[in-house]
């Protein structure tokens, strides 16, 4: 019995034409297994060989000068971006305004001088970033369509009509030099012309304008025109253009790195029962984060050429009792303290006491947006948006919007992402009326906390401060005038530091370095870029043209040392009659002569922890600031004397004492930032306490919840809340 095989009918490339193959002999079988396998191959490969072919169109001509250093480490940061995230990107360098010619297009069809091709398409590599680090400076005026021109006919003569979309050109001049000509028409039809063959072969335009303090030999004519032009490619075809005046805002200007927009929802907006809208949610901003680094090993003989140098990491359970027994992940089960007690809960337990809400978006009502504080705004921001092509959707989305920006109204939403997410999200939709007719309007959506998420401190009000305390009107001018002094968006000008163009100084120093190991093994951290200390420090030039502010503001307010008081001076200040008037007693200077004859009795320094009141010694010893050897030596007193107290105890007598000594020494370790010596500590403790059978000690401490200090509250802690609160603690496992 024979059967039918039917490959595709039509292929992108028409490499396979349908077949109809009796498969009656098992050399048939194996013929259309390996055309099927090289099919395969042959797609997967094709869509990992290539994802995008970027051309730098780069104006090294005089009025660039000022700003090559920073598209040179621009450039660079874009190529060694591409090398850990997108090494299969085939990249491009093309110079104008160079004294040089060299460029195809010159030998076949003349003209586009002073235009040199620096590097052909190719797949990004080291070459080209070396390429990048030392620009030639030219001499000559650069025309910048000319190396448009140039960088399309790279593109099209590589690529063809293939990969639309995937092909983009990133121009980056002052556009001050003057266009030549055209043979034929307009400098606007020459536009017109480029524009419609790059809508034809997909390929998108970048246009980044660097230009700084304008000197008086510009031309304001050539300028203008040149800004027009640049603005009819954003008309004609997929293009935009972006202005800079600093190096530092150069930096941020070019995206170095592409992530394509996933949207994290996509369904209605259910604002009734009756009536929803569709929409997408994307994310709007997200915390870039250092690349993933992995665990390497050197371990691996150097001949042996396939190892991967992967460094594996088990980890063993043993039971408290019996050291060396591995206990086995079905004999393991996680706890939770609930009082002195431990409430086991498996991990089908858990799963199925999870809330498990539906996916969906529903609207809860309206409410006025002063009602809603800019510090409730939590995790990032995402943008809501009418479901693309659905033209009831735009109009319902754009009508809500624009009527709650009349209204000065926010929406609280419900949403739940996903099906199975864990957890509900509470938020405020705020409305996002677009001032350009071919971007529709949309709303930012940011998430609100619940209870428990919200942290109280209270202040008291300057207004209830005594006069003496408050500014004087000479004092307030002059932070007036400091306030002004630093303003980042003085009128005038343009804002400075702005987030869309300001790169994370971390993450660049960490490229750039990245890139210097990749040669340099043994390069030591260099300093600081300069352009990066002036996103992280202020400006030392606006600071010294500003000193008789800064030295104003500065004699205003006459700084004096404040003393630190010993315990007894706190507390007789905390103790002082409450219908004291502050003020009539800080002119009279009566009780200032009072704190100062208690500070002269207290004045003897503690130097180790007594009998009579251990406690305010460990705590006068911790604040201690003239040798940081204080801070251990008191700590390490105070753990000798809670485990005198608990090995010489009988019968527990001694645990209340313990437990004092033992709440105050975590206390101390959360203020001075020291959660390894509590930790390690308090892990010795319950160790001892289980060996010698004093159980009713390990249960008073659950009484008292006292745990581990977690992440939140010592950011040094390697423990989390959920590992504090439960047995099973990181390094120290304790299995019940």
């Amino acid at each position: 019995m024979s059967t039918v095989f039917n490959f595709l009918n039509k292929t992108p490339f028409g490499l396979l034409q349908e077949a109809e193959l009796p498969l009656s002999h098992p050399l048939e079988w194996l013929e259309i297994s390996i055309i099927s396998l090289l099919w395969f191959f042959f797609f997967s490969q094709a869509g990992k060989c290539f994802k995008e072919a970027l051309l730098l169109l780069l104006d090294v001509s005089p009025s660039m000068h000022t700003f090559l250093p920073e598209v040179e480490k621009l450039c660079s940061m874009l190529l060694q971006k591409k090398l850990i995230y997108s090494k299969n990107d085939e990249v491009g360098i093309v110079l104008f305004g160079t004294e040089d010619t060299n460029n195809e297009l010159t030998k076949e069809v003349g003209g586009y001088e002073h235009v040199v091709v620096l590097r052909h398409i190719k797949v990004v590599d080291g070459d080209l970033v070396e390429a990048l680090q030392q620009l030639p400076r030219g001499t000559v005026a650069g025309d910048f369509l000319d190396a448009i021109v140039v960088g399309m006919d790279m593109l099209i003569k590589k690529f063809g009509s293939t990969n639309k979309g995937k092909k983009r050109l990133c121009l980056i001049t002052s556009a001050l030099c003057p266009i030549k000509d055209p043979y034929e028409g307009t400098k606007e039809d020459q536009i017109g012309t480029i524009a419609e063959q790059m809508s034809a072969h997909g390929m998108k335009l970048e246009c980044i304008v660097a230009r700084g303090r304008l000197s008086g030999n510009v031309d304001m004519r050539i300028m203008d025109e040149n800004d027009l032009l640049l603005k009819l490619f954003s008309t004609k075809t997929t293009a935009k253009t972006l202005y800079v005046e600093t190096p530092t805002s150069l930096l941020g200007a070019l995206r170095t790195r592409s992530i394509a927009p996933v949207t994290i929802f996509r369904g209605d907006l259910e604002l009734s029962p009756k009536m929803r809208i569709k929409v997408w949610v994307y994310k709007k901003t997200a915390e870039e984060r250092f690349p993933t680094l992995k665990q390497y090993s050197d371990q691996a003989p150097p001949t042996d050429k396939f190892a991967t140098h992967e460094v594996k990491v088990d980890f063993e359970y043993k039971s408290v009792e019996e050291s060396s027994k591995v206990v086995p992940p079905e004999q393991r089960i996680k706890g939770y303290r609930y009082g002195p007690q431990v409430i086991p809960i498996s991990s089908a337990e858990w799963e199925a006491v999870k809330f498990k809400p539906e996916k969906g978006v529903k609207l809860l009502g309206f409410t006025d947006a002063s009602n809603v504080m800019r510090h409730y705004y939590m995790h990032d921001v995402n943008i809501f948006i009418a479901e693309p092509s659905n033209t009831k959707a735009m109009l319902a989305v754009s009508a809500l919007a624009r009527a709650m920006k009349e209204m000065n109204k926010v929406a609280i939403l419900r949403c739940v992402w996903r099906q199975g997410q864990g957890s509900v999200v509470i938020g405020i939709l705020t409305p996002n009326v677009s001032d350009k007719d071919d971007i529709p309007d949309s709303f930012y959506f940011n998430v609100l906390p619940y209870a428990e998420d919200v942290r109280e401190f209270q202040f008291p009000s300057f207004s209830n401060l005594p006069a003496s305390w408050q500014p004087n009107e000479e004092q307030q001018e002059a932070a007036d005038n400091l306030v002004k002094m630093l303003d980042l968006a003085p009128s005038g000008s343009k804002e400075t530091l702005l987030p869309d163009l300001t790169p994370n100084p971390v993450l660049e120093r960490f490229y750039r370095h990245l890139e210097l190991k990749s040669k340099h093994p043994d390069a030591a951290v260099p300093p600081l870029d300069e352009s990066l200390k002036k996103i992280t420090e202020p400006d030392p030039k606006l600071l010294s043209q500003n000193k008789p502010i800064i030295d104003a503001f500065r004699r205003r307010f006459e700084l004096k040392e404040n003393p630190k008081l010993k315990k007894s001076t706190r507390r007789l200040l905390r103790e002082r009659p409450s219908g004291l008037n502050e003020e009539a007693s800080m002119g009279d200077g009566s009780d200032g002569q009072a704190i100062k004859s208690i500070e002269n009795t207290s004045t003897v320094g503690v130097e180790k922890i007594g009998d009579s009141t251990p406690i305010q010694d460990f705590e006068a010893m911790m604040s201690c600031r003239d040798s940081p050897e204080w801070v251990g030596k008191a700590i390490n007193e105070m753990k000798n004397k809670i485990f005198d107290l608990v090995e010489d105890s009988y019968e527990g007598d001694n645990y209340l004492k313990a437990l004092e000594y033992l709440v105050a020494l975590r206390k101390g370790c959360v203020l001075e930032q020291e959660p390894k010596q509590f930790n390690d500590f308090l892990h010795h403790l319950y160790k001892y306490c289980e060996k010698h059978n004093l159980n009713s000690f390990c249960e008073s401490l659950a009484s008292k919840e006292i745990m581990l200090i977690n992440k939140t509250e010592a950011a040094d802690s390697e423990v989390t809340e959920d590992e504090a609160r439960s047995l099973m603690v990181k390094k120290e496992p304790k299995l019940e």
